[in-house]
């Protein structure tokens, strides 16, 4: 046997949890009933994401969100308030 064919499969044992919570993908409709972005429906957010308006994944034709991609997005659409 190779070395590579003996070697364990990698685990998600050493990774921490907001690692973990990297890797869950969301679709609109979770991001929408969950609110964590601030658009009326699934469906407009779907259109924002067509026309590239929007930070996400293109998984294969299907559109869906990791938690970096909602934290972005929030981020890019804060309003800073005026220096005092």
């Amino acid at each position: 046997m190779t070395a590579k064919a003996t070697a364990a499969p990698p685990t998600t044992q050493n990774r921490t949890q907001d690692e973990l919570d990297d890797l869950i993908r969301y679709t609109p409709d979770e991001v929408i009933a969950n609110r964590w972005l601030p658009y009326k429906s699934a469906r407009v957010l779907k259109e924002k994401c067509y026309r590239r308006e929007v930070i996400h994944h293109n998984d294969g034709g299907r559109i869906s969100f990791t938690a970096e991609d909602i934290r972005r997005e929030n981020e890019r659409t804060a309003v800073l308030p005026a220096a005092a």
